[in-house]
């Protein structure tokens, strides 16, 4: 019996830590990192604005030729679909990793182009190229890599679920339209 003295202990232990993490389940759990960046406004917006509400974030740049006009089109049906599910308290979040020429009124005519309002979206720019790719793979485990010999930039597609405390536990492609009422479900269930 006295070899087991330890076990009580160790459990609960177990038990405070699990109780530490989110409350939501979800596929992973990485911790957003601080940021202040700029909007498609001029205004300077950080992850402390963000606390307290869910938030779906994304990777895009407006002189994409391939994967970002498609997202951009899904974020905007996204925010339609928020809406019409009682849920204008999500926000969204589109980084530019081609912040040496996403300047703010550059983004914000390329998600006006695509249907997007900004009442709950931001389109995020105003830091240097270096930062943006160790923000993604800090806290999204996303890579962004500049191709060589191009003006395009490679990234990932996913959208991220953030929760209110600033983790992000889900991701979902992009580029596919279904997946965007999935989200608006898994927000309703966690909510």
């Amino acid at each position: 019996m006295a070899q087991f003295k330890w076990v009580f202990p160790l459990l609960l232990f177990v038990i405070f830590l699990s109780a530490c993490g989110d409350q939501y389940n979800g596929d992973f759990s990485y911790k957003v990192q601080d940021f202040t960046f700029t909007n498609q406004d001029g205004e300077k917006v950080s992850k402390s604005d963000l606390e307290g509400e869910f938030w779906v974030a994304d990777f895009i740049f407006t002189n994409c030729t391939t994967v970002c006009p498609p997202m951009t089109s899904n974020m905007a049906s996204l925010q339609d679909q928020l809406k019409e599910a009682g849920l204008e308290d999500v926000k969204l979040v589109s980084f530019s990793v081609d912040p040496k020429n996403d300047k703010p009124k550059t983004l914000k005519k390329y998600a006006k182009q695509r249907g997007g309002t900004f009442e709950n979206w931001d389109l995020l720019t105003g830091y240097d190229f270096e930062t943006i790719k160790e923000f993604s793979v800090k806290s999204f485990k996303s890579a962004v890599e500049q191709l060589p010999d191009s003006d395009q930039v490679m990234h990932g597609t996913s959208f991220f679920l953030v929760t209110p405390e600033g983790n992000a536990i889900k991701n979902y492609d992009g580029r596919k339209a279904a997946n965007m009422e999935k989200i608006v479900e898994d927000i309703q269930a966690m909510k």
